[in-house]
């Protein structure tokens, strides 16, 4: 079972036994990320809920972004393209991540166990992360030789 973003009131619930003011907008964000399966970006998250709620700052969902990251709510992934993706997911998993569009998507492989040394080069390895790269299928089709009868071949780069 794949452990998702918790309901809006018990994110709520959450947040007041934290100390946390609740507010209208801290709401907002919690709809926007239930039973969602996406990577978004904090910027991804304000223009969702932007529609609903225009006067959000992009500080507060940042901001509630990551104070539900540090109770352990949501992962928090740089896969490498600017801003940090957020994960709903909390199960052990992998990223697959598409190297021309950006979109991200959970797999779930069976990795063994990486042993990194105790004192690796000065480092507290504090977390460990597989992330495959590639082209998704968009991309792939979008990047596939195209002929035609009175031209050479070409290749498409549109996405």
């Amino acid at each position: 079972m794949v452990l998702l973003v918790k309901s809006p009131a018990e994110l709520t619930e959450l947040f007041r036994d934290q100390g946390l003011k609740i507010t209208p907008q801290r709401v907002c964000i919690f709809e926007a990320l239930f039973g969602s399966t996406e990577h978004p970006t904090a910027e991804t998250v304000y223009e969702q809920v932007r529609v609903e709620m225009p006067s959000i700052s992009l500080r507060t969902v940042y901001q509630t972004l990551n104070e539900l990251t540090a109770m352990g709510e949501l992962g928090q992934l740089d896969v490498g393209r600017g801003s940090a993706r957020f994960d709903p997911n909390l199960d052990p998993h992998q990223h697959l991540v598409c190297t021309g569009c950006g979109r991200v998507e959970d797999t779930f492989v069976d990795v063994p166990p990486l042993h990194v040394p105790t004192d690796p080069h000065g480092f507290t390895v504090t977390r460990t992360e597989v992330v495959f790269r590639g082209l998704c299928a968009a991309c792939a089709d979008a990047d596939r030789p195209t002929t035609s009868p009175t031209k050479p071949t070409t290749r498409n780069k549109e996405a």
